[in-house]
């Protein structure tokens, strides 16, 4: 679940209303994604929760026999939370496109990132350091909200272009793609009262397994 970042800064997650905006991204289908797919031993599978907020996607996961997370954010009073989960092994202080990844190459089974991929979030160029912590032959699942607005088909353009050249160097291959039609609900959408329906914003899940000969 990704903090409160704005134009590459962290903003104060501690008002209801960012609280609110952020337990929006539903984590519960990217987990049900991963999982249909995986075909590790669960219980020994290393885990990099990037994003990870309270820790709602590795609660998801706990219950699915996942055992090891290391949580990654960019805010101090989100992994703070986290903490009080009693999930993980190690949380890390890190705002992704300002920071680099605070893990090893090849260290983890699985890396998820759920709902952080968009413009003004997490940037597209730190797509490669999820693909480098991973271990060969491991699992990188991805969400991302598709917002309405130029600067999101901007970013869906940008990130599908840098999947696919991913591929192309041998880095890593697909697994699957699913769009999502009603994935989280549009808390940016600015119309009164009266006129405003409930809408949500369309989504889409990435899932890719690392080449076995790339560190």
């Amino acid at each position: 679940m990704p903090p409160c970042w704005r134009g590459g800064s962290e903003t104060t997650c501690s008002a209801p209303v960012c609280i609110e905006r952020c337990s929006r991204v539903h984590p519960q289908l990217a987990v049900d994604f991963l999982n249909d797919h995986f075909c590790g031993n669960r219980g020994d599978a290393q885990v990099l929760d990037v994003a990870c907020g309270s820790g709602l996607a590795a609660k998801l996961m706990f219950d699915l026999g996942f055992k090891h997370f290391v949580g990654v954010d960019g805010s101090k009073g989100i992994l703070e939370q986290a903490a009080k989960s009693g999930l993980y092994r190690e949380l890390k202080l890190a705002l992704l496109g300002a920071d680099p990844l605070p893990a090893q190459t090849g260290e983890f089974d699985v890396v998820i990132i759920v709902g952080a991929l968009r413009d003004g979030f997490v940037p597209v160029s730190a797509i490669r350091e999820l693909c480098k912590a991973t271990k060969p032959g491991g699992y990188v699942c991805m969400s991302r909200v598709d917002p309405k607005c130029e600067s999101g088909n901007k970013y869906k353009t940008s990130m599908e272009r840098e999947l696919q050249l991913m591929v192309e160097e041998g880095l890593w291959s697909p697994v699957d793609t699913k769009e999502m039609h009603r994935y989280m609900m549009d808390v940016y959408n600015h119309k009164s009262k009266d006129e405003k329906k409930e809408e949500f914003l369309h989504g889409t899940m990435y899932l890719y397994r690392k080449s076995l000969n790339k560190l």
